[in-house]
């Protein structure tokens, strides 16, 4: 019983200190799995705190299981999307738990104009887990055909989140 008490109180300790966003000179990691419409695969994005509630970061994602169109495979251009982003951490504006970030954010992305919201919950010091989901405000090209509406839908992403 003495062995199960210590651990738990060192376990909340390593909680107590924990912070989803510092505002100013932040760093964030994030990697996850990306699911949507036709394809799931991987994202990777890091965020940079330049305010108290304000961040700007990039974002890329590679599609590893897509779905054929008419019998022929993607290509490598048809499966990666990259961004930048800018986020609004609300977390604190919203009085939440300080473990926990919600940032609504948009991105400038090599296939559209989009948006997201996203949350970050750290369990220590430097890890965490996030959710995202991505949409397109303005598409480059209305006329989308082919592999083209991949990187131009509504995307959820999920995975593991680690402060730099």
């Amino acid at each position: 019983m003495k062995k199960i008490s210590t651990i738990a109180l060192l376990f909340s300790c390593f909680m107590i200190n924990a912070q989803a966003y510092k505002g100013k000179g932040d760093a964030k990691f994030n990697i996850g799995a990306n699911i949507q419409n036709g394809g799931t695969g991987i994202q990777v994005s890091t965020d940079f705190g330049i305010g108290e509630n304000l961040s700007y970061g990039f974002v890329g994602s590679y599609l590893l299981g897509v779905d054929d169109f008419l019998g022929v495979k993607p290509e490598f251009k048809d499966r990666f999307d990259a961004k930048f982003r800018i986020n609004a951490n609300i977390g604190n504006v919203l009085k939440i738990n300080e473990k926990l970030d919600v940032y609504p954010g948009l991105s400038l992305g090599l296939k559209n104009f989009g948006g997201h919201l996203g949350m970050r919950y750290f369990f220590s010091e430097g890890f965490g887990v996030f959710t995202e989901a991505g949409f397109p405000i303005a598409k480059y090209d209305q006329n989308i055909t082919g592999f083209d509406h991949l990187n131009n839908q509504f995307t959820f992403s999920i995975g593991a989140s680690f402060n730099m």
